[in-house]
Protein backbone atom coordinates (compact mmCIF):
# COMPACT_ATOMS: atom_id res chain seq x y z
CA UNK A 1 0.00 0.00 0.00
CA UNK A 2 1.18 3.13 -1.02
CA UNK A 3 -0.30 6.81 0.10
CA UNK A 4 0.69 10.25 -0.41
CA UNK A 5 -0.60 13.18 1.42
CA UNK A 6 -2.21 16.36 0.12
CA UNK A 7 1.34 18.34 0.82
CA UNK A 8 3.74 16.45 -0.46
CA UNK A 9 1.35 15.76 -3.96
CA UNK A 10 1.46 19.91 -4.19
CA UNK A 11 5.29 19.96 -4.54
CA UNK A 12 4.92 17.10 -6.96
CA UNK A 13 2.23 18.89 -8.34
CA UNK A 14 4.58 21.80 -8.60
CA UNK A 15 7.90 20.31 -9.54
CA UNK A 16 6.26 19.16 -12.57
CA UNK A 17 4.15 22.17 -13.35
CA UNK A 18 5.37 22.64 -16.59
CA UNK A 19 7.24 19.77 -17.64
CA UNK A 20 5.88 16.20 -18.69
CA UNK A 21 5.16 13.35 -15.53
CA UNK A 22 7.91 10.92 -15.49
CA UNK A 23 7.64 7.59 -13.00
CA UNK A 24 9.05 8.51 -10.13
CA UNK A 25 11.07 5.57 -8.36
CA UNK A 26 10.94 4.92 -4.57
CA UNK A 27 14.82 3.39 -3.36
CA UNK A 28 16.73 3.36 -0.48
CA UNK A 29 19.21 5.73 -0.32
CA UNK A 30 22.26 6.10 1.81
CA UNK A 31 24.01 8.95 2.98
CA UNK A 32 26.35 9.71 5.68
CA UNK A 33 23.20 11.27 7.44
CA UNK A 34 22.04 7.44 7.39
CA UNK A 35 19.78 5.28 5.50
CA UNK A 36 16.53 5.98 3.92
CA UNK A 37 14.10 5.87 1.34
CA UNK A 38 13.99 8.62 -1.27
CA UNK A 39 12.45 9.41 -4.55
CA UNK A 40 14.25 10.10 -7.96
CA UNK A 41 13.33 10.35 -11.95
CA UNK A 42 13.08 6.81 -12.97
CA UNK A 43 11.57 4.65 -15.84
CA UNK A 44 9.97 1.35 -14.51
CA UNK A 45 12.35 -1.94 -14.64
CA UNK A 46 11.67 -5.79 -14.27
CA UNK A 47 11.08 -6.85 -11.53
CA UNK A 48 9.03 -3.12 -10.37
CA UNK A 49 5.80 -2.71 -8.86
CA UNK A 50 3.69 0.32 -10.88
CA UNK A 51 1.62 2.25 -8.45
CA UNK A 52 -0.31 5.07 -9.98
CA UNK A 53 -1.48 7.48 -7.38
CA UNK A 54 -2.81 10.73 -7.41
CA UNK A 55 -1.87 11.04 -11.47
CA UNK A 56 1.63 9.82 -10.67
CA UNK A 57 3.18 6.28 -11.67
CA UNK A 58 5.50 5.41 -8.63
CA UNK A 59 7.71 2.37 -9.40
CA UNK A 60 9.66 0.42 -6.74
CA UNK A 61 11.24 -2.82 -6.62
CA UNK A 62 8.69 -5.73 -5.82
CA UNK A 63 10.96 -6.96 -3.13
CA UNK A 64 11.50 -3.58 -1.68
CA UNK A 65 7.66 -2.72 -1.57
CA UNK A 66 6.67 -5.86 -0.24
CA UNK A 67 9.26 -5.45 2.98
CA UNK A 68 8.32 -1.46 3.05
CA UNK A 69 4.56 -1.56 2.81
CA UNK A 70 2.76 0.47 4.39
CA UNK A 71 4.42 3.29 2.39
CA UNK A 72 3.55 7.29 3.31
CA UNK A 73 4.78 9.68 1.09
CA UNK A 74 4.69 13.18 2.90
CA UNK A 75 5.91 16.63 3.18
CA UNK A 76 8.22 17.21 6.50
CA UNK A 77 10.26 20.28 7.22
CA UNK A 78 13.52 18.70 5.49
CA UNK A 79 11.52 18.03 2.18
CA UNK A 80 9.25 15.08 0.79
CA UNK A 81 9.96 11.93 3.28
CA UNK A 82 8.77 8.34 2.67
CA UNK A 83 7.97 6.10 5.94
CA UNK A 84 6.96 2.92 5.71
CA UNK A 85 7.83 -0.70 7.61
CA UNK A 86 11.31 -1.08 7.52
CA UNK A 87 13.71 0.69 10.26
CA UNK A 88 17.05 2.29 9.52
CA UNK A 89 19.61 1.97 11.63
CA UNK A 90 20.72 5.77 12.60
CA UNK A 91 23.96 6.97 11.29
CA UNK A 92 26.97 7.05 13.99
CA UNK A 93 27.63 10.59 14.59
CA UNK A 94 24.52 12.19 12.94
CA UNK A 95 25.15 14.62 9.75
CA UNK A 96 28.51 15.63 10.54
CA UNK A 97 30.24 12.36 10.47
CA UNK A 98 31.81 12.39 6.83
CA UNK A 99 30.73 15.67 5.61
CA UNK A 100 32.06 18.28 8.28
CA UNK A 101 29.02 18.62 10.15
CA UNK A 102 25.48 20.60 9.60
CA UNK A 103 26.84 24.48 9.81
Amino acid sequence: MLKITEKAKEVLDQHFEEKDKEPIRIYIASACSGTRLALGIDSAKEGDETINLEGYDFVVDQELFEQAKPMVIDLSPMGIEISSSLVFEEAEGGCGSCCGGCG
